[in-house]
């Protein structure tokens, strides 16, 4: 079974590989640094949109950071029409509710204010506005082809890098198995990279999704596709992760520091979008899905368990990348990303797994990686020896 599982995966990947080369590339424009999210919102004005739908969460709403991203914006004279509907891992009725909310009040383009949830919804919102068919008909990769409306994005958590990519992850409302919807129309048109949207963020949640931009760095970098800067994104992202996660836990306030880990998460995604992630983000969906653990957290959990299998086909890669950070190995590598676990004091179990959840776990799992352009393809007992070390 696995070694016809390998033998599909070789010739998926390397007809992908190929497909790939006719596709166009994407383009990226960031306004970074104190004050960006003011530099965007004049820019979206000049580019002509006069009612925006902003999608955010009530959270961010009543702390008024919406209020601070959207001051350039209005400084122009536009009044956009906030939609603040959006909760962590947003389903496919959050979508349906932004789109009525758009068109009810017939807006003219979408802004993202938050986290990978709010920028990830954003992206299907807009998808369902340009399509007839449901939106989970566009899970898959690459299969998003008609424009949507302009999109830009003030991401207040460094993280899930969404900012960056032409992805989306969404939720079934009753099922709640995420599916990623992604095509080169998903992509925003700018972002403002703001550290003063970021100071504050909650230790915890800094920590998780550092976390979460420290895993799209790995899997990007020990990625079996070679496109691009990808490897040479990953790296700089990594090296301004292990800089930096802590203090930003520690001091929410550094601005200096927010901006670098604002950089990382931008670096993250963009080398996840030319190569894709890997074998951590499929257990930790499932995780996400039935347990209802945070993205960030599933994925710093499960990473040094993927990496210590890893080694056997992924080794060299990932000793080029601890090197990157003052580890002489494999396994002192692997141990750095364990210590950051324990330091910023991340959970490492899940709370209700048991034994009678790891075949479905397992499936899932293995359904999604084997949709990922990995060095090690999981069996089965891969799987389960993570899981077990999970509870």
């Amino acid at each position: 079974m696995l070694l016809f599982r390998k033998i599909k995966h070789s010739l998926l990947m390397n007809l992908g590989l190929f497909l790939l080369k006719f596709v166009p590339g994407v383009s990226y424009m960031a306004f970074a640094g104190e004050g960006s999210s003011r530099s965007l919102g004049q820019h979206i004005a000049m580019r002509g949109l006069k009612k925006p739908l902003v999608v955010t969460d009530k959270p961010l709403l009543a702390l008024g950071v919406v209020d601070k991203a959207l001051e350039g914006l209005r400084e122009a004279g536009v009044e956009p029409v906030i939609y603040d509907g959006v909760l962590p891992d947003p389903t496919y009725s959050v979508v349906f509710e932004g789109k009525a909310e758009y068109q009810r009040q017939a807006c003219d383009g979408l802004i993202a204010i938050g986290g990978g949830s709010s920028i990830d919804a954003a992206k299907v919102i807009g998808l369902a506005l340009s399509v007839s068919e449901h939106p989970r008909k566009f899970v898959g990769f690459g299969l998003v082809k008609e424009p949507i409306p302009p999109l830009y994005a003030m991401p207040t958590t460094a993280g899930t890098g969404s900012e960056a990519t032409m992805g989306a992850v969404i939720s079934d409302d009753k099922t709640h198995e995420k599916g990623v919807i992604s095509g080169a129309p998903l992509q925003a048109i700018a972002v403002a990279l703001d550290p003063l949207l970021m100071t504050g963020l909650p230790p915890h949640i800094t920590a998780a999704t550092g976390m979460d931009a420290l895993t799209h760095a790995v899997e990007a970098y020990i990625s079996s596709w070679d496109r691009g800067d990808a490897y040479d994104k990953a790296a700089q992202a990594t090296r301004l992760i292990f800089a930096n996660i802590e203090s930003a836990c520690r001091d929410g306030s550094n601005v200096q520091v927010r901006d670098a880990m604002a950089q990382a998460a931008y670096l993250a995604g963009q080398a996840i979008n030319q190569v894709n992630v890997g074998n951590v983000h499929a257990i930790a969906h499932q995780l996400g899905a039935r347990f209802g653990v945070p993205h960030g957290q599933a994925n710093a959990m499960v990473m040094p368990h993927v990496l210590e299998f890893s080694k056997a086909r992924a080794g060299d890669r990932l000793a080029a990348l601890g090197r990157e950070v003052g580890c002489d190995s494999v396994e002192s590598f692997i141990a750095a990303i364990r210590q950051l676990n324990q330091t910023l004091d991340l959970p490492s179990t899940v709370k209700g797994l048991s034994e009678s959840d790891y075949n479905a776990i397992i499936d899932g799992a293995i359904k999604e990686a084997d949709t990922y352009a990995v060095r090690h393809m999981m069996s089965r007992n891969d799987v389960r020896q993570v899981l077990k070390q999970l509870h």
